[in-house]
């Protein structure tokens, strides 16, 4: 049976690197990451295949727009199997578009020591097909979520 094709998508920073640190998971399949152009990032996303979407993102509705049309070229293009993020605001337009062409999608809430939601969470929470929380508190406000634990 074919592995399934994974799309990481995530923003910059701490985002990406919760994501990275998911390493043991996501390194078993086809993959591509959508994220900033920055060099930082360089060295983590080393032989890895990325396309590069438009920031700032956040609260940016000319980004979130930019990135929404990049997203149905994207996931178009590659027909990724599942669609995972752990943030921020790159984040709603592909799980957005992924909804549409029936891309099973994950999202993890990564705040671990926050009770509070975060905007993209909000958005992604009515639309993703798993919606994870590290935070048992977050549970009662975000009804559909599945507790993860501590997984990073």
């Amino acid at each position: 049976m074919n592995k399934p094709k994974i799309c990481l998508v995530t923003s910059p920073g701490g985002h990406l690197y919760k994501t990275f640190l998911l390493k043991p998971w996501w390194s078993k399949y086809k993959r591509f990451w959508v994220t900033s152009k920055n060099e930082k990032h360089f060295n983590f996303l080393k032989n890895e295949k990325i396309y590069y979407g438009y920031f700032p993102e956040n609260r940016n509705i000319v980004n979130f727009l930019k990135n929404l049309i990049l997203a149905l070229k994207i996931l178009k293009k590659e027909k990724p199997n599942i669609i995972f993020s752990t943030g921020a605001g790159i984040a709603p337009p592909f799980f957005l578009i992924a909804k549409i062409f029936g891309i099973k999608s994950i999202f993890l809430e990564t705040f671990i020591l926050s009770n509070q939601t975060t905007l993209s969470g909000k958005i992604i929470h009515f639309f993703s097909d798993l919606f994870l929380v590290q935070n048992r508190n977050l549970l009662k406000k975000y009804p559909k979520a599945k507790f993860a634990g501590s997984i990073l």
